[in-house]
């Protein structure tokens, strides 16, 4: 019985090992493009020519002329102020927006939530590319082209569906008797929303706040498309994109742009990694 039990702990403590060695590797290798877009950042357009990036560490030669270049060509702090403007209201409306929608599509009766659901799964299936040039006409016909209010429409628009449906599944599993209590307690349903679904909902609405606010930081297409001719200044994404077809031989002025374009979302991801897992993992399990 002894032997048995010694070879169960040997085998756990080689799966644990190797568990662990199977999340390094893989750490390593999200970690390898960052560490080789800062390395490029870092290094002079010469040097770049000649070795590669990883060459920083064995003869470690830092410029921060690239950063100070990219500032000034991209004007990060206009730039981050138009990023700001788009992806706050956006976060904001969105994961507001989507709980409404779940609770409401929740408390429905079947048959009508059954088709509302699957009309969820067709607007998720929609690409929204296709979508692009019948609603520029509509902005541009409505005088909205060129304006912020055009991006937030968008943003929002299509990520409701995916928002409704990953907070339903988190609300099918609060029991019916909750909110059946609540009614008997005189509770009417915006007070049954505020006081008992956006408190259960606080890890899966977290989630969404992430996921929406990094996909509205880092979208190029809709504010290069949307904001275009108007007199604000472009986002973040489309300012270090500029550099790319104006600067393309300058290598080491696009990383660092590259890098300040990628600094905050990366900083929020890294920061509130706990809440965005937890969110997504009640959400799966309890759907």
């Amino acid at each position: 019985m002894t032997g048995h039990l010694k070879a169960l702990r040997q085998e756990l403590k080689g799966g644990r090992l190797a568990l662990h060695a199977i999340v390094l590797v893989l750490c390593a290798l999200w970690f390898t493009p960052i560490a080789g877009l800062v390395a490029s950042s870092l290094r002079s357009q010469s040097e770049m020519g000649i070795s590669g990036w990883w060459q920083i560490f064995v003869d470690p030669k830092v410029t921060l002329d690239n950063y100070a270049r990219a500032i000034g060509y991209v004007g990060v702090l206009n730039a981050a102020g138009t990023s700001l403007a788009l992806a706050i209201p956006v976060t904001i409306l969105t994961t507001l927006l989507s709980a409404i929608g779940a609770y409401a599509l929740v408390r429905l009766e079947p048959p009508r939530a059954r088709l509302f659901a699957a009309a969820l799964v067709v607007l998720l299936v929609l690409p929204p590319q296709v979508t692009v040039v019948p609603l520029l006409k509509l902005f541009v016909a409505i005088g909205l082209n060129g304006k912020v209010p055009a991006v937030w429409l968008y943003q929002v628009g299509f990520t409701i569906p995916y928002g409704v449906f990953l907070i339903r599944g988190f609300l099918i599993s609060i029991p019916e008797e909750i909110f059946e209590s609540a009614v008997i307690d005189g509770a009417n349903p915006l007070q049954i929303f505020t006081a008992i679904v956006i408190p259960l909902c606080a890890p899966i609405l977290a989630a969404l706040a992430i996921l929406q606010f990094l996909w509205s930081w880092n979208d190029l297409l809709i504010p290069l498309i949307f904001l275009g001719g108007g007199t604000l200044a472009p986002p973040i994404t489309v300012q270090a994109a500029g550099i790319a077809t104006s600067n393309g031989q300058d290598e080491p002025v696009l990383m660092a742009a590259t890098c300040l374009s990628v600094a905050l979302p990366l900083i929020i991801l890294v920061s509130l990694q706990r809440y965005f897992v937890r969110g997504i993992v009640s959400g799966s399990v309890k759907g």
